[in-house]
């Protein structure tokens, strides 16, 4: 398909030097994953990595009852699949698809045998790795100590970061799953965002409006995360890969009214 998706689209891919991306580049499958499939189970080990391209991926914490919550987002900028690499094999939260589209699946031998080489893939992904614990970090803190809102505001920027599109397509109901909140509190939220019109909202599809604004509306974790996402992964391998999450530098589009 001359229209498929480039691996490359994937910054961890994009970063690597030809050699080694030419070493795994032969194991690399595209693969369609959409809204709510699972890529990793709880204590499963996993049999292969996932670069996503133009997909979102959550990683909850899924509690006995059934009770969720999202500590992290990957998308373009990462890899889904940590603890393969980390030694760990297992992990206890779970990662599901939170906006379809396509990924790059990697076996973990191959992954593994790059990284064990100890050369700049290694490098780079224990740097990425630290970017994802400090999202997990500031994400607990927020949870703690901000408002329905600012958590909103947070998580709907971090998905805009990842998306080359100024729609979401997200029910309150599984935003309410990844928060760990009620549906209620996400619908009366959501409305206090639509009034002020920084998001449209419609049948599943949030339409980011005024991202300025919702940058002005939210806490100081979102950026506390994106500066630790521009700063580690800044610095990759390959040369002159400058490629940060595009938060504020992207103009939003004038949306289409529904």
């Amino acid at each position: 398909m001359s229209d498929q998706p480039d691996p490359r689209q994937n910054h961890l891919l994009a970063a690597l030097p030809a050699d080694e991306y030419a070493r795994i580049a032969p194991d690399l499958e595209l693969v369609q994953i959409r809204l709510g499939d699972s890529l990793c189970e709880p204590y499963i080990a996993m049999q292969h990595v996932y670069f996503p391209v133009d997909s979102i991926v959550s990683l909850l914490c899924v509690m006995e009852d059934g009770g969720s919550a999202e500590i992290a987002v990957v998308g373009f900028e990462g890899i889904v699949g940590v603890s393969l690499f980390m030694g760990g094999e297992t992990t206890p939260s779970q990662a599901v698809v939170q906006s379809g589209g396509h990924a790059y699946r990697l076996p973990g031998r191959a992954l593994k045998a790059e990284f064990y080489r100890g050369g700049p893939m290694q490098r780079l992904l224990l740097r990425y790795t630290q970017a994802l614990l400090t999202q997990m970090a500031q994400t607990a803190v927020c949870n703690r100590h901000h408002t329905l809102d600012q958590q909103l505001c947070r998580w709907l920027l971090l998905s805009h970061d990842r998306l080359a599109c100024d729609e979401l397509i997200m029910t309150q109901e599984l935003i309410a799953n990844m928060l760990g909140v009620r549906r209620e509190g996400v619908t009366e939220a959501a409305g206090r965002l639509q009034r002020a019109d920084l998001i449209h909202y419609h049948r599943g599809h949030i339409t980011i409006l005024d991202r300025a604004g919702l940058e002005q509306r939210t806490c100081e974790c979102y950026a506390v995360v994106k500066k630790e996402y521009d700063r580690l992964l800044e610095e990759t391998p390959a040369k002159g890969f400058r490629a940060p999450l595009p938060g504020h530098s992207r103009r939003t589009r004038e949306p289409r009214r529904h």
